[in-house]
């Protein structure tokens, strides 16, 4: 079996997860006569076989649906582990975006700048920054405008290989509509070295997801130590309930994950943070204890 990624670092160094060395976990369990200890029966008939282990997808799903039935929020999570390419979605319904379109609106900019080879005017990088960093909403519709609203987002994210994402009509660029598997694939776009976006212009969104503003760090930052992310937030007037967003990059247990929670229907802003948090911890923690699968052994 090979072990990569979180899984295998949560191994102990010295032995099985019980601390035992190679040796004494591979040795026959002697009785204190010196005679083989006889082991206690698992219950099974002879020739049927223990159960497969949970996959991951199925591993996932058993602990989102708990946060998802106590807080009664609707709620979509995609997990990517990029070291070793482990993911799993969980829900497939498309959410409003909020204020997460911004990396999108950002991604869009850059693509259209790379097309025009050139680098982005001054104008346009304080502006992407004070979208990112601060999730200033006059800096997204002036970047909005110069992406060319919802045509210019579709387009852009024909490129980025976004499929299930509708952009907000006119102005209303908060109201764009996606799925957290196409959120992964803008983090994949974001973060991975084959990317439409060349190396500038990943520097660029990495950086300023990474130095966000101190009263954003919420979300999936809290399943890890390291991150680079970016929320959004948004009371639906016809419901009286909130959409709560939240999207990055984080380290934890030894590596690295790309994450993505969507919500709706939350009572308030806070308890909405709250759900998210705790589906962006079970996520991680889904993955490190989820064995990968194992790989056939080529002689």
């Amino acid at each position: 079996m090979l072990l990569t990624g979180c899984f295998a670092a949560g191994q102990n160094g010295a032995g099985d997860r019980g601390g035992r060395s190679p040796a004494e976990s591979q040795a026959p369990v002697t009785s204190g006569k010196g005679e083989p200890a006889k082991v206690p029966s698992s219950g099974r008939s002879p020739g049927t076989r223990a159960p497969a282990p949970m996959d991951v997808k199925s591993a996932l799903a058993r602990s989102i649906e708990p946060i998802r039935t106590r807080s009664g929020t609707q709620m979509s999570v995609a997990i990517l582990e990029p070291g070793n390419g482990r993911r799993a979605v969980y829900g497939s319904q498309a959410h409003v975006t909020a204020s997460l379109v911004k990396v999108n609106i950002l991604a869009a900019l850059l693509l259209r700048a790379q097309r025009e080879r050139r680098p982005l005017t001054q104008w346009e990088d304080s502006t992407a920054a004070s979208m990112i960093r601060s999730s200033d909403n006059a800096s997204a519709n002036a970047l909005w405008d110069r992406i060319g609203g919802g045509q210019g987002l579709t387009d852009a994210n024909r490129t980025l290989r976004l499929t299930s994402t509708q952009a907000g009509s006119g102005p209303h660029w908060g109201l764009t509509r996606t799925t957290a598997a196409d959120q992964l694939a803008l983090l994949s776009a974001v973060f991975d070295d084959h990317s439409p976006l060349n190396r500038a212009s990943r520097d660029l969104i990495q950086t300023l997801m990474g130095h966000i503003d101190a009263d954003q760090d919420w979300g999936v930052s809290a399943a890890g130590s390291r991150w680079q992310l970016k929320n959004g937030w948004l009371p639906r007037p016809d419901s009286e309930r909130w959409a709560i967003n939240s999207m990055g990059r984080v380290k934890a247990h030894g590596s690295t994950f790309y994450l993505v929670i969507l919500s709706q229907g939350s009572s308030s802003m806070s308890h909405g943070i709250s759900a998210v948090e705790q589906a962006a911890q079970s996520a991680v923690r889904v993955l490190c204890s989820t064995p990968p699968p194992v790989s056939p052994i080529i002689r």
